[in-house]
């Protein structure tokens, strides 16, 4: 599998020369294999992604790990959603109380944007998930939910041995009162055991974090122990603040890794960044 980061940052987009590093988009991660295109959220990320695939692309899944705004803002602007060659899937996550497709449609609708999902060419075809294991082409996919306010999915993708685990917004502290101590209550633990690569919020320092308790975000402290924890080969932190520099965002890093001996590398996720597992 080939992924590829075009956008990691949270919340909202945050342009600027102080961002040049990690970018200033939201959530979009492309993963390819062979002839499947599966891209994780829609974040801002997507608009410029969707200038870059070729013709050849016929057939494209996004997987919404919720509906928060920073993940889904990139829909319709998102150049495929537009070309009636091509079939577009949106999976994401059930809701008890509405249908995913109503969900979507307020989104495509006004006075939050003037194209109605009907209007689309070719209508995207809609799967409702929950915590199950599917197939797209060859990629094994695992989606199950965890701890983030609303209806939220972290997905595990996988092909033989490589495996990628997708957890951008993710509140660790929920999971367990016994993290990180205690794997089989933390939530997201099946989703990243023994991955090659860990995409993982860390929005926060350990000093931030009392206030925002519930808000559904992790520590880059807790994110490297969820890490440790599971055996990952490799960890990216996610979900940078907005307000953060990249000179900031290397600070945060290093202050997390103060007196830590770790078998598994870390760093801070960038735009751009390509890993192939």
């Amino acid at each position: 599998m080939k992924v590829k980061i075009w956008g990691c940052r949270g919340s909202l987009p945050s342009s600027g020369p102080e961002n040049y590093i990690y970018g200033g988009n939201t959530s979009c991660v492309q993963v390819t294999h062979g002839d499947t295109c599966i891209i994780l959220d829609a974040g801002s990320g997507i608009q410029r992604l969707g200038r870059f695939l070729g013709p050849e692309v016929r057939e494209i899944h996004i997987l919404l790990t919720h509906l928060h705004i920073d993940h889904t803002m990139g829909l319709g602007f998102f150049l495929p959603m537009y070309n009636p060659n091509v079939n577009v899937h949106l999976w994401g996550p059930s809701a008890s109380g509405e249908p995913l497709l109503n969900r979507l449609r307020r989104y495509f609708s006004p006075p939050l944007f003037p194209v109605r999902l009907g209007d689309l060419p070719n209508h995207p075809i809609i799967h409702e998930l929950d915590n199950e294991d599917f197939f797209i082409d060859q990629v094994k996919i695992h989606s199950e939910y965890i701890c983030h306010p609303g209806p939220t999915l972290g997905y595990r993708l996988s092909v033989g041995n490589s495996v990628l685990a997708y957890l951008p917004d993710h509140e660790l502290q929920l999971g367990s009162c016994n993290f990180p101590d205690d794997p089989e209550w933390t939530s997201g633990f099946e989703i990243a055991k023994s991955a090659s690569l860990l995409l993982h919020d860390g929005g926060y320092t350990a000093r931030e974090y009392p206030p925002k308790l519930g808000w559904g975000h992790s520590t880059v402290r807790d994110s490297i122990a969820f890490a440790k924890m599971c055996e990952v080969k490799k960890l990216a932190v996610f979900h940078h603040e907005p307000t953060r520099t990249d000179e900031q965002i290397d600070q945060i890093l290093k202050d997390a890794l103060q007196n830590q001996k770790l078998d598994f590398e870390v760093e801070m996720c960038a735009e751009g960044n390509v890993y192939e597992l």
